[in-house]
């Protein structure tokens, strides 16, 4: 197997992509300047390099519209409960069982998992932090702590797995070139548990130690009693009837899942059309008929606006990357175009002598360094990728080493380990990013230690 031009172009752009994220510059420039030089290379036309840079996104936006749509949907479906007052009301009864420092910091952190889950940490923060966070106040749970708990729990282990939208296993598999994201959250599930509890358990006996030895962090809370005021003074009976319907509408969805084994676009669709349902649901009780028209435009327009906003970079990143998958790069540059990454496994393990333990090791490190840029999500099609290249070189399991990528980036770029990515959280807790990075580090390396040794047993 020999390498060409088109090659040569690939990896140094890619080289060129990793440098520009391990400085904590954004990577699209490159990405679209890659675009060009492959377009060029390719074609020998200036015209066609141009047409190259747009059809590459389409094809990327394609792969990636049913994930856009799914987290667009559920954010304006969160948007009508929160206008309703249904939120507060379905999270009020939780606030009743902290009692301690340390059932705060578990119910907090397991309800910031469960709601992150279902409507993703961004909009999960406030509404946790502005519902629970003083009840975890009150019972002594110092502020710093409950940021690492809300942060752990929901931008790390909630958006890692993604297993309820699916959003980070199907942007992964669709660059490591697998079906569907079932495969990725199958070889995800031992990692997933592994990183988790690891990282969960290292921070709870963290805190434990700083409270014995009188470290009190506290930090200043914001005032959300205003907050409180208004959403309880929004709930009305058909609030109450929409807190009951909602969650018990998503353990059906999650008990149809399991019964008939719906992964990937499925499953997604299943989410997809609850959120809708619920949304126009809320809409129609709480106005009137006319009105319910225009709030209905308004929760989709909201919603479709976060989700362009989180997965437009995604998609020109996913353009570059894709060139490297051979059934989309024959979309983008013509039917002679040639799985580049294939080929550049394949001379790799004709000249290269790898292994198994480095090359996880390698994607480990790749992974973190693509979440540098604070998104978590710009990385997963460079890992899906790398896991179909290495695959292709070596005997591992390109399903595993896409999962171990995919911790990896949304650990550090979703984030827990970086200032930017950990701002909300922070903010919404009154304590300095900083402040919350240092407490999140230990426990967050640990697990990924923990997490690579049983990848390297594993695959």
């Amino acid at each position: 197997m020999e390498l060409g031009i088109l090659h040569f172009i690939y990896i140094s752009m890619i080289l060129v992509i990793i440098v520009t994220m391990s400085l904590k510059m954004d990577t699209v420039l490159p990405c679209i300047i890659g675009l060009f030089l492959m377009g060029f290379a390719s074609t020998g036309s200036l015209i066609s390099a141009v047409q190259v840079i747009f059809n590459a996104m389409i094809a990327a936006g394609k792969e990636f519209l049913g994930i856009i749509v799914i987290i667009s949907l559920v954010v304006a479906m969160s948007k009508a409960l929160s206008d309703i007052g249904a939120d507060e009301l379905m999270l009020r009864p939780i606030k009743k069982v902290m009692i301690s420092k340390n059932v705060a910091f578990w119910i907090l952190g397991l309800v910031m998992m469960l709601v992150s889950f279902i409507v993703w940490p961004s909009p999960a923060v406030a509404l946790v932090g502005a519902i629970m966070l003083p009840a975890a106040r009150k019972a002594g749970l110092p502020a710093v702590w409950a940021a690492s708990a809300m942060n752990l729990f929901g931008h790390g282990v909630a958006l890692s797995g993604d297993y309820f939208i699916q959003g980070a296993p199907e942007v992964t598999a669709k660059a490591a070139g697998l079906p569907n994201a079932g495969y990725i959250i199958n070889a995800s599930l031992p990692l997933w548990i592994t990183m988790s509890s690891v990282t969960i358990i290292t921070a709870f006996l963290m805190m434990r130690r700083d409270l014995k030895s009188g470290c009190h962090d506290c930090g200043e809370i914001p005032d959300y009693d205003s907050y409180n005021a208004t959403s309880i003074a929004k709930a009305t009976p058909r609030a109450r009837v929409v807190a009951i319907v909602t969650p018990l509408a998503f353990l059906i969805d999650a008990y149809v899942m399991y019964k008939y084994k719906l992964r990937g676009g499925e499953a997604t669709a299943l989410v997809g059309g609850t959120s809708v349902i619920i949304m126009t649901l809320v809409a129609l009780i709480e106005y009137r008929p006319v009105k319910s028209c225009e709030k209905v435009t308004e929760y989709i327009k909201d919603g479709f606006i976060f989700g362009i906003k989180i997965f437009a970079p995604v998609i020109v990143i996913g353009a570059f990357f894709f060139l490297g998958s051979e059934g989309t790069a024959k979309e983008i540059l013509g039917p002679n175009a040639t799985g580049l990454l294939t080929d550049i496994g394949l001379y790799l393990a004709d000249k290269v002598p790898l292994s198994k333990g480095p090359v996880v090791i390698i994607q480990a490190i790749v992974g973190g360094i693509t979440g540098l840029d604070g998104s978590g999500f710009s990385g997963l099609p460079l890992v899906g990728s790398l896991a179909q290249t290495f695959s292709s070189a070596i005997n591992i399991s390109k399903e595993g080493l896409a999962a171990l990528g995919q911790l990896t980036a949304i650990w550090v770029g979703g984030g827990t380990i970086i200032p930017w990515g950990v701002v909300s959280v922070a903010a919404i807790c009154g304590v300095d990013p900083r402040d919350l990075v240092v407490k999140n580090m230990v426990p967050v390396s640990v697990g990924f230690i923990a997490t690579i040794l049983v990848a390297i047993v594993l695959f």
